[in-house]
């Protein structure tokens, strides 16, 4: 009788550990979590295995995953390959976003914004709605006089890298003065932060007459009106998956670089696009292979999810290119 308790037992604890799978920690980018999220839980469902994954801002996950706190970090910032030597690490994409202008003007349905606009705002010099330079885009808007809130990230964010990144292609002045990094010293009069994307929607969402750079999945879960933006070509664009789809067409991700790429700014379709990417620890093969196994689950099953939440997927031969990078570091 006894053995046949002990023997149930076991039978029992080996179906919970079959049921339990595996665990992966993640953290870092906030403009990946939906997507993340998202492919997670499809793979919980198909596998059994659990991926827990925190939005806490790409400097937060850079932090973590080179003090080894973690099992990958995300970044919208890609690192260089020099700096992933030093800090013993492997990179690669895995999928492409696109980072919104949102807005909070009661009545106002549609706004353009061309590059003076956009740079006026961001530097200071445009500090009412009904700045004339805004309003030659937008005839027939009743724009206010009211002040321009602008919202953007408290946090160290790879959004704010590629937001300045786009800024500093854009706009000599700000490229000069500021340059593309994770966190800014904002210059304008009238401006407040929000840690991650969801404090940064949340704030505009809360506060009439405010503006801020938010990832498109964000705006879309929070009902947020976003702005069409002038391109390189001269073009009002819509922040739309097509507009995104062109753009994503310009990343060189080259795995010989570690896929080091920034893209924003591209010379057709929507000007303000991001590369996102996981990093993981050199030195961790077994948790790096089940880092590789969530993220092939998803470049396999979870395009369709990445469509519907604002992303692009990566292309197919970029997707190879990945696996061709997990397979020379032991990983695939």
């Amino acid at each position: 009788m006894l053995k046949k308790i002990v023997l149930a037992s076991a039978m029992a604890m080996t179906a919970v550990s079959v049921r339990a799978g595996t665990t992966i920690e993640g953290t870092g980018s906030s403009f990946a979590y939906p997507i993340y999220k998202s492919w997670a839980t499809e793979y919980y469902n198909a596998t059994g295995n659990k991926v827990n994954y925190t939005p806490t801002g790409s400097g937060a996950g850079i932090k973590a995953i080179s003090a080894r706190e973690v099992d990958f970090g995300g970044s919208d910032k890609p690192l260089k390959p020099s700096t992933l030597k030093k800090k013993g690490l492997y990179q690669f994409p895995t999928v492409v976003g696109a980072i919104a202008l949102a807005y909070n003007i009661p009545g106002v349905d549609r706004l353009r914004l061309s590059e003076n606009a956009l740079s006026g705002i961001v530097l200071g010099t445009i500090q009412y709605w009904d700045n004339p330079v805004i309003r030659k885009d937008n005839p027939g808007v009743k724009l206010p006089h009211k002040k321009v809130l602008f919202v953007h990230r408290s946090d160290k964010s790879g959004t704010t890298f590629a937001f300045t990144y786009y800024l500093s292609k854009m706009n000599s002045v700000w490229r000069s003065h500021f340059g593309a990094k994770k966190a800014v010293n904002w210059p304008m009069e009238n401006h407040i932060g929000g840690k991650g994307n969801f404090g940064v929607s949340t704030a505009i969402k809360t506060n009439k007459y405010s503006i801020g750079y938010v990832d498109y999945a964000d705006a879309v879960k929070n009902g947020l009106k976003m702005v069409e933006v002038e391109g390189r070509n001269g073009r009002f664009i819509k922040p739309e998956l097509k507009a995104f789809q062109e753009a994503a067409r310009f990343a060189v991700l080259d795995p010989k670089k570690d896929f080091y790429a920034n893209i924003a700014y591209p010379r057709k379709g929507y000007p303000i696009v991001s590369v996102t990417f996981a990093l993981i620890a050199k030195e961790k093969k077994d948790k790096n292979r089940e880092v590789v196994k969530f993220v092939d689950f998803g470049f396999k099953n979870g395009d369709d999810n990445a469509t519907k939440l604002g992303y692009v997927p990566l292309p197919a031969a970029v997707k190879e290119k990945v696996r061709a990078y997990w397979k020379e570091k032991g990983l695939y």
